[in-house]
């Protein structure tokens, strides 16, 4: 198997656009995406395409990804950062792919509405590198992929002068919980809401944590 690892470039938009819609689906049959926009499969991978490639600098911008390739395919990616600035600019980034999709005013207003539950299971610690969008196609997966590139982001945390690094999961991804516990991640924090199990139908988040 010939694996490289890279920092992900706008070629990689509709790879990362998918990345970041099973990344929020998670272990579920549905994620944030789906409940959010409410349409088809093609339309939210599309959107989330335009996501990545929004002049807006989000957590779902492509220069925020490394990837994975194994024998020239795309196979994993996840997303790393120290500055909390990329959850603030989520909303222009879904106004600019709201945009390309053609979606309107009105729609677009209901969209923060029906996914503001996912801030109530959101945790964080303060000065620690985030990694998150992490999703890796299923074929690949049981082979190390992902371990190299969470291995990858704490080596790129350290180098900007961070000690720490967090990731979440939801509660139920026990696929995720072995995989990052294996990269070193140790329990955090957990937090459950009514809102977010109501509307996901899993009580919420896990927060694992490791210094680098």
């Amino acid at each position: 198997m010939s694996l490289i690892l890279r920092p992900a470039e706008p070629r990689d938009a509709e790879f990362l656009g998918w990345v970041c819609v099973m990344a929020a689906r998670s272990h579920l049959a549905r994620g944030w995406f789906d409940i959010v926009l409410e349409r088809d499969e093609d339309f939210v991978l599309e959107f989330a395409k335009y996501l990545t490639l929004a002049k807006a600098r989000s957590w779902w911008h492509w220069s925020v990804f490394q990837v994975a390739e194994v024998d020239g395919m795309l196979a994993s990616a996840m997303c790393g950062f120290g500055d909390e600035a990329v959850y603030q600019a989520s909303g222009d980034a879904m106004a600019e792919a709201s945009e390309k999709m053609g979606i309107g005013k009105d729609e677009q207003a209901q969209h923060w509405p029906r996914g503001a539950f996912i801030l109530s299971a959101t945790t964080g610690e303060e000065g620690a590198w985030t990694i998150e969008n992490v999703a890796t196609r299923p074929e690949f997966r049981g082979q190390g992929v992902a371990q190299a590139l969470l291995d990858r982001e704490c080596d790129i945390a350290r180098a900007a002068g961070f000690e720490r690094a967090q990731i979440s999961y939801f509660i139920g991804n026990d696929r995720a919980e072995r995989a990052y516990r294996k990269a070193g991640f140790e329990f955090a924090e957990e937090k459950r809401t009514p809102d977010f199990e109501a509307v996901l139908g899993t009580p919420g988040t896990i927060r694992l944590a490791r210094y680098i």
